[in-house]
């Protein structure tokens, strides 16, 4: 019921997966992924030990082939279950098992895998691999681009419902919950993997906005520039959110913020009319934002 994509990154080692099912949120259930450890799918007739034990086993140094064997050997009915492993090290591994209701199957190719049952046709995984290969970009962009490209071919023969896409870094850490950059997922859609297309941009859109939210110096504490051009730059980023999230007012608020908080009130009072206009209430969270230090009561007077 789902085709899907694991892959490493061989440049920066990052670890994903990605996912479209005419189901309803796939993302639940078929991907998994540890920062530093891998990423697995588990579809067809799923069984979340694939993806929890997997990952234990990947963890513990256990290569991709060997974690599928032995996840495979503690099934009773493998022959319904598809899955496909990526290691930290770029193993690839996959299992179609004869099930699996046609079309069915897994390509390998180095750090990379494609898999997908109930597919219109034997062409869709070749499309998606070629994708894979053609695609420039981050691995958020290229998985997303198999996805694209497994749609184009085709897809799932009975249609499109939710997508996924989760993205984690390639080191172990202790803090699993900060190197997991992307976690996307679209639950119902007429259009899943356009959807998650559009996820993604904002996404990129909305890591400008709370980058400058959360930076000290800019936004937190005493106003203080970090780095020469620290500000320039924020405000070019938080410039570039506002044309992706057009319509919702979020990053044109906050470059407002910034420069009150720089000392440019006159072009702050000109950023802050476009989101003061949109939602009114806006007006009230400056005084909470003066309230809470964000803002110098004095500006704050001269914002109005």
């Amino acid at each position: 019921m789902t085709y899907s994509i694991v892959a490493r990154d061989e440049s920066t080692g990052q670890l994903g997966v990605a996912c479209q099912s005419h189901f309803f949120a796939p993302g639940a259930s078929v991907t998994w992924a540890a920062p530093g450890v891998g990423a697995i799918a588990t579809q067809a007739f799923v069984d979340g030990r694939y993806g929890a034990h997997g990952l234990n086993l990947l963890d513990g140094g256990v290569p991709a082939a060997a974690a599928l064997d032995q996840l495979l050997r503690g099934d009773d009915h493998p022959d319904v279950r598809q899955v496909a492993l990526v290691g930290a090290e770029g193993d690839a591994a996959a299992w179609t098992g004869q099930a699996c209701i046609a079309s069915a199957g897994h390509l390998i190719d180095g750090p990379v895998s494609v898999q997908g049952n109930m597919l219109d046709h034997d062409g869709v995984l070749p499309a998606m691999l070629a994708a894979w290969h053609r695609g420039e970009g981050d691995l958020a962009e290229r998985l997303v681009r198999a996805l694209e490209a497994a749609e184009h071919a085709g897809g799932d023969i009975r249609g499109s419902q939710g997508a996924a896409l989760l993205v984690v870094d390639g080191a172990r850490t202790a803090r699993p919950w900060q190197h997991k950059p992307i976690d996307l997922r679209v639950e119902d859609h007429p259009a899943p993997v356009a959807e998650l297309r559009r996820l993604l941009a904002c996404r990129r859109a909305f890591d400008a906005v709370s980058g400058t939210m959360f930076a000290p110096g800019l936004m937190v504490g005493p106003y203080n520039e970090p780095e020469p051009g620290d500000r320039d730059r924020a405000l070019a980023a938080l410039a570039g959110a506002a044309r992706v999230l057009d319509g919702n007012p979020e990053a044109e608020f906050w470059r407002g913020v910034l420069l009150a908080r720089s000392g440019d009130l006159a072009s702050a009072r000109g950023q802050l009319a476009g989101p003061l206009a949109a939602n009114p209430r806006l007006d009230r969270f400056l005084d909470r934002l003066a309230d809470a230090g964000f803002l110098d009561h004095d500006d704050r007077k001269d914002l109005r």
